[in-house]
């Protein structure tokens, strides 16, 4: 009866019952019952009572419940009342303490999503923290409220955009699966989460293994779901948003959709007037804006149009997710302008994209691509109707856009904002492009960030196409007679990850505090030697820590790109020769001396398309020819090579020295620079060329650089070494069967031996040329030669190798070694400085792998080396290093090269024997 004392408790109970049904079956009366019902619990159980508190709790979490399906914020605010009265009147001692400051959190966070108000964030965030804090390990709760800490941190990741926030919180639903197994009943909310935070951290870092694991947590989430669950559509449409995630990254229709289906499903599954519909219906438009992006069909466009509009419509005023939706509405009436042309379409989707742009408060990561968008449409309109004054106002929208990029954005988005405002500003032969365009490299570091894997890093650079928005970049300015900027975002574009291991090597400021010091270098050499346990957590704090060390007075550009009076000091032993080509022209910057100008020296009389086919053409005969292996493969080709397909080399060679070498060298005479060093330090679609080989005279001594960089570390670098401790490695066959045999390499070593002395040799020959023996070698010696097979895997660059008695000694191995005395290495192998075509920027190849492990000079080989030139070459650069007993300097080897390949030219060898011999660093 309505006066028995036990009413109050058998209301409290009837309510659970009917909230667990709710949530079961989503039947909106049982939620409006059990609300009336704990009203009237909580009216019969005044202040004081023992159960006041737990019942204003409850009371608080219907009212969310409410709120979650009607979208009424003043269901919020009551919830959040009665939640936090109950968490004041609960001791912090008692039982459901924590329970109370979890939902408190929760609630917080949900007012946080409809506001944005960051202190309601932060208050939630704390709450959830303290409620995971006092929970003890095995109890029931500990998953959930450990995914409730992970959400909130996810939230506060999206506001500000910070890596730690997202890593600390994807540890968190790490965990919370881990004690959700199956059959646990919060198992799906769970691996829902744990999929969020890897689709997050595939869209903030782009590994592909984080998005195809996001795509299977949901998966198995959405399964665990029933049917008529109030959370399956909200998991359809996270597993339809990550479907759609893969379609842009890999292209595949089927993922396109099944990415419709779940958006489709998921806006099916949810009643009018529910809150979550409009973002759902913004869904189901992105997914059909992308179909008709594949099929053209205008009806999907349509179906698009009218989903974003729904979605916009039923947004109110003041909702966090207004811009948002209004922001599609305006991309999806801009693309019917693009088809049917329609002015209105066009005034539409400018209306729109304004309100967006006004709707977004200043900070917000999504604030830069809502003004592009403006800007695109401002554009649009300035050419369908010729206003100069949408002309001005599309300059300074994108202007406007790229000051409004920051460490909040997504850097890949930031990225393609700041590159499309340069090429904008470009194309209408604006200087603005060049600050643009340094903008842009700005974020690259973030981009190509140094916390993930090699693979991943390969992935973005192909993806991204960084090799050419470096080309546009360079060229813009050299356009605009900015050949210092050039210089700067040559170097901050080029081998990106050869410079970052070179960052990561490189001892730190000797003038930083010791703490600093000490826990940079570690940081840095576990990233480097890949033994690190957790690479993102140890990327983000070594990021942080030089942070702060920016902050100090005195280390404002700490670890910044170098400036151009930095790089400059490149060329203090000759001159460098910076080779950029372009679809518009292709140039060289010449770098004479520190002190002098940079010269720019167009190449009028080629275009891009006869590079490529020359470039091309010289590939495709080696391979045609499989001109890549030393021994008996090589010697086998002879017979095919002399006669009329010499002409193929002499041609080529002689194309670059009238079109690309003479010229340069033109201008190093009226420069008064007439012998000595030279660097190449080639881009694009001259990388791979030999350069070197095309000089009809020997007046200059040439090396190749695949930086500046590698070359200014190679110059303060110095072996410990007092005399020169010398590594020879030599293996005559693969393995103990005897294959891929090279009978040159014992008499290549004898001769080493009778110049340098065996004494001062460290000898590793036949079967005892393990891939450990050669590593502990190469830690101990400062002087190496290894003669072998080599190769270069063109599909994964760093699992190219040199190859050893039993087993390979692989690139990303020599990468993540340290070498401390390391000063010069000669590789008698076959391609160990051949590049990869698609990543024609990156210097992915043993040579270059040798700089970066600290070699200062490397003798390497562009394609394959003759078994028999071996023992010639080696004589002439040792001699020419030790002979007469003289102490070896580092850089005295490119000239021992050229007087070797001078010999090998003297005794009527081919083309392809002496051409690919290279010499690389100091």
């Amino acid at each position: 009866p309505k006066n028995h004392r036990d009413r109050p408790r058998q209301l409290h109970n009837l309510v659970l019952c009917l909230r667990k049904r709710y949530l079961r079956l989503g039947n909106l009366t049982d939620l409006q019952t059990a609300l009336q019902n704990q009203q009237e619990a909580v009216a019969l159980s005044p202040n004081g009572h023992p159960n006041h508190a737990g019942r204003l709790q409850q009371l608080g979490v219907c009212l969310s419940d409410r709120y979650y399906r009607l979208g009424d914020l003043t269901d919020l605010e009551a919830a959040l009342r009665n939640i936090q009265e109950a968490v004041t009147l609960t001791p912090e001692g008692h039982p459901g303490y924590a329970a109370r400051l979890q939902n408190l959190g929760v609630a917080f966070i949900d007012r946080y999503r409809r506001i944005g108000d960051l202190t309601d964030l932060e208050a939630g965030l704390r709450n959830a923290r303290k409620a995971v804090d006092l929970t003890p390990e095995g109890h029931p709760e500990h998953a959930v409220r450990l995914q409730n800490l992970g959400s909130s941190l996810s939230d506060r990741y999206y506001r500000l955009g910070q890596l730690t926030d997202l890593e600390t919180g994807f540890q968190n639903q790490q965990e919370a699966v881990a004690l959700a197994p199956k059959g646990h009943p919060y198992r799906a909310t769970c691996l829902q989460s744990l999929a969020s935070f890897f689709r997050d951290r595939y869209i903030r870092l782009g590994d592909l293994g984080d998005l195809e694991a996001a795509l299977k947590n949901y998966q198995e989430a959405v399964a665990l779901t029933p049917e008529s669950h109030p959370d399956r559509p909200f998991r359809l449409q996270n597993l339809g948003v990550s479907f759609s995630d893969r379609y842009h990254r890999i292209g595949d229709l089927a993922d396109l959709e099944a990415a419709l289906r779940n958006a489709q499903e998921a806006v099916d599954l949810t009643p009018k007037g529910h809150p979550d519909r409009p973002h759902r219906l913004q869904n189901l438009s992105v997914s059909f804006s992308d179909r008709y992006g594949r099929n053209g069909h205008l009806a999907d466009l349509e179906a698009a149009l009218r989903n974003a509009q729904e979605g916009a419509d039923l947004t109110p005023k003041g909702h966090p997710h207004r811009p948002g939706h209004l922001h599609t509405l305006g991309m999806d009436y801009g693309a019917r302008y693009r088809r049917i042309e329609d002015l209105a379409d066009l005034e539409a989707a400018l209306r729109n994209a304004q309100e967006a742009v006004d709707l977004t408060p200043k900070g917000h990561p999504d604030h830069a691509r809502r003004l592009q968008t403006l800007a695109v449409f401002l554009h649009e309109r300035y050419r369908r109707l010729g206003n100069p004054d949408d002309f001005q106002h599309t300059f300074s929208t994108y202007e406007l856009s790229l000051q409004s990029l920051s460490s909040t954005s997504n850097f890949f988005d930031s990225w393609k904002a700041a590159l499309k405002w340069a090429d904008w500003t470009q194309a209408i032969r604006s200087s603005r492009c060049v600050p643009a365009y340094s903008a842009a490299f700005h974020f690259l570091p973030n981009v190509l960030w140094i916390g993930t894997s090699l693979l991943a890093h390969q992935d973005a650079t192909k993806r991204l196409n960084i090799a050419g928005a470096l080309s546009n970049a360079v060229a813009a300015c050299l356009d605009h007679s900015k050949l210092s900027p050039a210089v700067e975002l040559l170097e901050q574009g080029t081998a990106t990850r050869l410079q970052q291991l070179l960052e990561l090597k490189s001892s730190p400021d000797t003038s930083l505090p010791s703490w600093d010091a000490e826990r940079l270098q570690l940081l840095s050499s576990q990233l480097f030697s890949g033994h690190s346990q957790n690479p993102h957590g140890d990327a983000i704090e070594r990021d942080a820590l030089i942070k702060q060390i920016r902050d100090r007075p005195g280390f404002a550009n700490f670890l910044l790109p170098k400036t151009y009076e930095v790089l400059v000091q490149a060329s203090q032993r000759g001159p460098i020769i910076i080779l950029n080509s372009h679809k518009d022209h292709c140039d060289a910057i010449i770098l004479l001396h520190p002190s002098a100008a940079p010269i720019h020296l167009p190449f009028p009389d080629f275009e891009l398309e006869e590079l490529v086919q020359q470039r091309n053409g010289l590939k495709d005969f080696i391979l045609g020819r499989n001109i890549r292996a030393r021994g008996e493969e090589m010697n086998r080709l002879i017979g095919y090579m002399e006669g009329q397909e010499q002409y193929v080399f002499k041609d080529r060679l002689e194309w670059l020295w009238q079109n690309i070498v003479s010229h340069v060298y033109n201008v190093l005479e009226q420069n008064s620079i007439k012998d000595g060093r030279l660097w190449w330090c080639p881009m694009g679609m001259f990388t791979g060329l030999p350069l070197h080989a095309a000089s009809p005279s020997d007046q200059f001594i040439q090396s190749y650089t695949p930086t500046l960089g590698a070359l200014l570390d190679a110059n303060s670098q110095r072996s410990s070494h007092t005399t020169p401790a010398v590594g020879v490695v030599g293996v005559t066959h693969n393995g103990p069967h005897g294959k891929g045999v090279l009978p040159g390499v014992k008499q290549e070593i004898d001769n080493i031996i009778s110049v340098v002395g065996a004494q001062n040799i460290t000898r590793l020959l036949g079967d005892q040329a393990t891939v450990q023996a050669v590593k502990l070698q190469l830690q101990s010696c400062s002087w190496m030669h290894l003669a072998c097979h080599g190769s270069q895997n063109l599909q994964h660059p760093p699992k190219s190798c040199l190859k050893l008695y039993e087993g390979s000694l692989e690139l990303e191995t020599i990468l993540q070694m340290s070498i401390p005395h390391a000063e010069f290495a000669f590789l008698a192998a076959c391609e160990t400085a051949m590049g990869d075509s698609n990543l024609v920027n990156e210097s992915f190849h043993l040579g270059a792998g040798f700089l970066a492990a600290g070699f200062r000079g490397v003798i390497g080989t562009m394609w394959s080396m003759d078994d028999q030139d071996g023992p010639v070459v080696a004589e002439v650069v040792y001699n020419h290093l030790f002979g007469s007993g003289k102490t070896p300097e580092v850089t005295d080897a490119a000239k021992g090269l050229q007087l070797a390949v001078r010999k090998l030219r003297d005794l009527g060898v081919p083309y392809e024997r002496w051409v690919p011999f290279i010499h690389m660093g100091i």
